[in-house]
């Protein structure tokens, strides 16, 4: 007879959370080529709601992984999660109704950091019409870029939305040109897009992954295949910045952040 010395290991295996054991993908265009690829994780749940999840992740207090409303929807340490975003909506005239979930990495020991998160502001009958591209810089500031069509209709992967780039992200680059956003959100997997131009140079930014209820296992598996979470990403932003400067490319100072919290 089998014995399961570890029980919570299998518990709570069906869950509302969902687990993106991705990809994230940059390249550099221009006169200086980077390029670099690594695995990443993310979760994806409904913001406003109390999704059953694995006894190793926490919602707003301390799990192996956790995701924090004080970490999203405003400035970093302060958010007050899907409330931000249902007044940004209002504010921007936007009548989406729905459910907003929130696509982030999460916290693993208490430590956060997420280049980019991603609020999906869906209507009543469930389709995907808004997007809000959180992004936080290395130095703490924080804009979004709010994603949508003119005439609100469904976000899928078949066309782009735009948005000017006003918001310092890399020193190696000018706050100039724009953003490109592709968006290709399925039940079963996950690709986000962002194309930045400007002139002649720019990078392409990727996030690709499958969806999967999150598990204890799956978090273990997880910690131990990419060890300190987001504190191994930003050891990789700061190596491909060195890298970056050692290939001859102009450092930029940090200006001040946009007084907006939001831009289109």
């Amino acid at each position: 007879m089998r014995v399961v010395r570890w029980p919570w290991l299998l518990s709570n295996d069906v869950s509302a959370v969902q687990h993106i054991a991705g990809k994230t993908y940059h390249g550099r265009r221009g006169a200086t080529k980077n390029a670099f690829r690594y695995s990443i994780d993310y979760v994806l749940l409904d913001a406003e709601g109390a999704p059953d999840h694995p006894a190793l992740f926490a919602r707003n207090g301390r799990g192996a992984m956790s995701l924090h409303d004080s970490d999203h929807g405003g400035a970093p340490g302060q958010g007050r999660g899907a409330a931000w975003v249902r007044d940004i909506l209002a504010e921007h005239g936007l009548n989406v109704a729905g459910r907003i979930e929130l696509l982030a990495q999460p916290r693993v020991l208490g430590h956060v950091f997420n280049p980019v998160s991603f609020w999906l502001c869906h209507d009543a009958e469930d389709v995907l019409r808004v997007v809000i591209a959180e992004v936080t810089n290395t130095f703490g500031d924080r804009h979004s870029y709010l994603c949508h069509h003119n005439d609100l209709r469904e976000i899928t992967k078949a066309e782009t939305i735009t948005a000017q780039k006003i918001f310092h992200v890399s020193p190696f680059q000018d706050i100039a040109g724009g953003y490109t956003f592709r968006f290709d959100i399925q039940p079963d997997r996950v690709g986000i897009w962002i194309d930045f131009s400007e002139d002649h140079a720019g990078l392409i930014a990727t996030l690709t992954g499958p969806r999967k209820p999150l598990t204890n296992a799956g978090i273990l598996r997880s910690m131990l295949r990419r060890p300190f979470g987001s504190r191994r990403v930003l050891a990789l932003i700061h190596w491909q910045a060195v890298k970056l400067w050692w290939k001859g490319v102009a450092y930029r100072a940090r200006p001040e952040p946009p007084s907006d919290e939001v831009s289109r």
